[in-house]
């Protein structure tokens, strides 16, 4: 299957560079799997178009301020280092620009000297393995000193990092954030628990693989990154309890999906509680064994993103109505607008 499948025309105006001031108020687009009919809405409305037992599956990983700008000690050079993992402790796998001058044993200083990192080892694609130094807690001190690690697409400055956090965000971990989760308020989450819908939570910790670029023609070809994952036992018991009682098991966001069909896939269609690594790819011709539908925003031409929503909707269906997307000029990516297939 070619990557080529899942190109369409993105206008760059549509890219949003910054959130809405309120969440709620993305447009939303109400795709159905089976037939394509597409029906416009505001998201504002989702709960309309869930039905009592159903379950919404939120992804609760909360995004780290990740970017640091320090300098080289012995020589003064500016140095931009991005935390993509944590190896050990204090230790963490790093994107470093320029990496050509971090060697093992160079050291870094951050905040004049309040946090420093002195290199010990170099992992995949260039990055380097880096030791964090620092007297006090790590994670006050990255707070104090770090930058949100917004995608490369989004050339704005943002004014106020808890809109790159869900509101429900508590479990810290991720270089980037489950953008599908951005248009929840606390308002609106209370109103679709008081409509009978279930909320259910598993983590997820987005890695930046998520906007790396599929660097082949064939789709086969591609290996997806390793991301780690969580769900607690009180998820697994509610969700196989939705799933027998006839209820819908609805994902919000790529990340959530991607976490229940691991363990659905593992576990003969069942959901139980366990942690650990994925690198599944779904792609069409994928069958689901987790869920019924999902809300995700819009996505990349040629990403692994849209090949996802295409295994579940159909790439027919997903390029018309992303197409549909473009005409109505609805706003694309991580601040854009919402898509509900079902």
């Amino acid at each position: 299957m070619k990557v080529e499948l899942f190109d369409f025309h993105l206008p760059e105006e549509l890219i949003a560079q910054t959130p809405l001031a309120e969440r709620t108020k993305s447009r939303l687009m109400v795709l159905n799997k089976e037939n394509g009919h597409i029906e416009h809405s505001s998201f504002s409305h989702i709960k309309e178009f869930l039905k009592e037992g159903d379950c919404l599956v939120l992804n609760d990983t909360r995004v780290l301020p990740a970017r640091l700008f320090g300098v080289k000690e012995d020589t003064g050079a500016k140095i931009e280092v991005l935390l993509l993992k944590q190896t050990e402790d204090d230790t963490w796998e790093t994107l470093v620009k320029p990496a050509k001058r971090i060697k093992e044993g160079s050291m870094i200083s951050f905040g004049d000297g309040l946090l420093k990192a002195v290199c010990v080892g170099e992992s995949d694609h260039g990055g380097r393995l880096v030791k964090f130094q620092y007297e006090g807690i790590f994670y006050e001190i990255l707070e104090q000193l770090g930058e949100m690690p917004l995608p490369p697409y989004i050339k704005e400055q943002l004014e106020d990092r808890e809109r790159y956090q869900t509101v429900f965000a508590r479990e810290r971990g991720s270089a980037a954030a489950p953008t599908a989760g951005l248009h929840f308020t606390e308002e609106l989450l209370e109103e679709i628990r008081e409509a009978g819908v279930h909320i259910a939570f598993i983590t997820l910790h987005v890695g930046l693989g998520t906007f790396r670029p599929v660097s082949v023609d064939d789709v086969n070809e591609h290996e997806m990154h390793a991301e780690f994952y969580q769900v607690s036992e009180e998820t697994a018991r509610l969700l196989n309890e939705v799933r027998e009682n006839g209820g819908r098991i609805i994902t919000v966001g790529t990340t959530s999906t991607r976490t229940l069909e691991t363990i659905a896939s593992a576990h003969d269609g069942q959901f139980v509680s366990e942690s650990g690594w994925t690198s599944i790819f779904i792609y069409p011709g994928y069958q689901f064994k987790a869920i019924d539908g999902m809300i995700t925003n819009f996505h990349l031409p040629k990403s692994t993103l849209i090949m996802l929503v295409s295994a579940l909707a159909g790439r027919e269906h997903v390029l018309h109505a992303y197409n549909t997307a473009v005409e109505e000029k609805y706003r694309f990516f991580s601040f854009g607008d919402a898509m509900l297939i079902i």
